[in-house]
């Protein structure tokens, strides 16, 4: 559709205002217009957080700490399931009068519990958690540099 100057179409759209705001579209008002840049502001001397290697770390961390506590945990338990069915006779031998290697095993069962949510403690303290309060650190820093400007 074009428009047509000739009087028979008495309506004429406004020009648009000459200035300099940044909220005036050359284009339609939906099309993406360029952020400005800004002004007086110093770089950044570090990554964002959002990129920061430490995120990954974390990641990686926290996966190996879940794999970890999992296997020792989940791990036990297929090998009892495994002795169970392949080797009967094993877990019927006793062990003590009266006491059958297979109920032994079960009753082994809780410490490795324990111990799979020791290892997950473990871990976290040791590996996990410092990358965690470094990140923190950082986020806590980026707060106030961004609330100082």
């Amino acid at each position: 559709m074009s428009y047509d100057p000739s009087p028979s179409y008495p309506y004429r759209p406004p020009d648009p205002p000459p200035s300099s705001d940044p909220y005036t579209y050359d284009t339609y008002p939906w099309a993406p217009q360029e952020a400005p840049e800004p002004t007086g502001r110093r770089p950044h001397r570090h990554a964002a957080l959002g990129h920061h290697s430490d995120l990954r770390l974390l990641r990686s961390a926290y996966r190996r700490q879940r794999r970890v506590a999992t296997l020792t945990a989940l791990g036990y338990f297929v090998l009892f399931l495994i002795l169970s069915a392949f080797a009967p006779s094993f877990m019927t031998s006793t062990v003590t009068d009266g006491l059958p290697t297979g109920l032994l095993l079960a009753l082994v069962q809780v410490p490795v519990t324990w111990l799979a949510i020791a290892l997950y403690e473990q871990t976290a303290r040791r590996r996990v958690d410092p990358i965690a309060d470094r990140i923190r650190k950082h986020a806590e820093l980026d707060a106030k540099r961004e609330g100082a400007r």
